[in-house]
């Protein structure tokens, strides 16, 4: 049995954890340069604002609704979740953190999963301020729909059983029961199930979970994919996705990031391949790999039909596999070198860092090069100082000195303060 503790509207709860003025109010979160929402409360869902809209286009369609905007957090949605995810680990002895505000938990053998469930997530919204939804079946696809049944169920009355509302248990359900559940949730929110696979199940008269999990796999398999026959034998019960409560290591790393206004500058290119390179060398190490190749890339907007258009990529290799962040940037910033275009209106750019490798694994060669040395120590010196300090003490010369004045850093004029991770930014209480 496996258990699915989901974050409800994720970002927008961890802001009203330190806001509570914005309970009851339509709240959206904004992307990168405050473009799109990709995170919407309750009330926001209400008024109809859909996923990924833009935001020009929300103010535009409900200038007096009373929308509250602001920009992505991710620092403090991180912590966040670091929080939630420690409390929800007491509901089980083996914890696979599937996302920012997803784990799946294995409370295989637990008895009373229903009631224990039901207090984690009470700890959890006392403990750290954010709701979660909970749902409980026998394989993970099932945990997942599980999890759909029980927020749905307290967000729109009548859809599901009340008592699903904020934990569900599908393990306990009768069979008829089960399968009414099955037949009430549309095809469409079932996990692994994409809009092109939705599309064609509806083209041969397929609606609903049940209708799926009716499906022969051998069929599912022919017609479509193995993934699919994976999901309709675990809508049946048979487990056939892995719990990993390790994550595999990653074979590729990216950095990227639209920019808050049109960049032309080479060296203001270079400021921004070398953050990107740092930040993903910095993530390499946590996992213990090697990268033998790097790859960079720039290109100009295409919603600015007036400007020239532009996008280049270049993969530069490496002497050795290496975590080294000085040699990382050193070839991000190569490869932007070769690749800008003077007098374009560069919109995005970012790094790529490619078949990552296990660190255990070395490329010996013959030691010709007496001047080089190993500087793993103080890629741990510099890892351990940001940690400690905060993102950004110590940084490679060429990402520049500017701070917020860069050119290339993105917008967020919405954004609210650290208040986790920033001792200036803390939340002072006042009697």
């Amino acid at each position: 049995m496996y258990a699915l503790v989901d974050g409800n509207n994720f970002y927008v709860s961890c802001e009203r954890v330190f806001r509570p003025s914005l309970n009851g109010r339509p709240v959206i979160v904004l992307s990168n340069n405050d473009g799109c929402a990709i995170s919407r409360s309750n009330e926001a869902k209400a008024l109809g604002i859909k996923m990924g809209a833009p935001w020009f286009q929300i103010q535009r369609e409900f200038p007096d609704a009373g929308v509250v905007a602001l920009s992505a957090n991710f620092g403090l949605y991180g912590d966040m979740s670091n929080r939630m995810m420690s409390v929800a680990a007491g509901l089980g002895p083996f914890q696979e953190i599937y996302s920012i505000d997803e784990s799946f938990i294995d409370v295989t053998g637990i008895p009373h999963a229903t009631e224990l469930a039901q207090r984690v997530r009470d700890r959890i919204l006392r403990w750290t301020g954010i709701p979660c939804g909970i749902g409980i079946g026998q394989t993970k696809t099932l945990a997942k729909l599980a999890n759909h049944v029980a927020k749905t169920a307290e967000r729109k009355p009548g859809s599901y059983p009340s008592r699903f509302a904020k934990v569900a248990n599908l393990g306990d359900l009768p069979v008829d029961e089960f399968e009414a559940v099955l037949a009430a949730t549309d095809l469409g929110d079932i996990w692994g199930i994409g809009r092109r696979i939705g599309e064609q199940l509806r083209a041969d008269g397929l609606k609903t979970a049940l209708d799926v999990a009716q499906m022969e796999p051998a069929t599912a398999r022919r017609r479509w994919s193995v993934t699919v026959e994976k999901t309709v034998r675990e809508l049946r019960g048979f487990p056939c996705i892995e719990f990993e409560d390790l994550p595999p290591a990653k074979k590729e790393i990216a950095s990227t990031r639209s920019f808050g206004r049109p960049v032309t500058e080479l060296s203001d290119l270079i400021e921004a391949v070398t953050e990107f390179a740092s930040r993903a060398a910095e993530k390499l190490r946590k996992q213990n790999g090697k990268v033998p190749q790097v790859l960079t890339f720039v290109h100009t907007s295409p919603f600015r039909t007036q400007d020239k258009q532009y996008s280049c990529s270049i993969t530069v290799p490496l002497r050795r596999p290496t975590a080294d962040t000085g040699l990382i940037v050193q070839a991000a910033v190569l490869g932007m070198r070769q690749i800008f275009k003077p007098g374009l209106n560069m919109a995005k750019a970012g790094v790529h860092l490619l078949d990552i490798q296990d660190g255990g694994i070395e490329q010996q060669e013959l030691d010709l090069d007496e001047s080089e040395i190993d500087r793993g120590g103080l890629m741990t010196s510099m890892d351990s100082l940001n940690r400690k300090y905060g993102k950004g003490t110590i940084t490679m010369a060429s990402a520049g000195n500017s701070g917020l004045q860069r050119t290339w850093v993105m917008r967020q004029e919405l954004r609210t303060p650290d208040y986790t991770t920033c001792w200036d930014s803390l939340a002072v209480a006042r009697a």
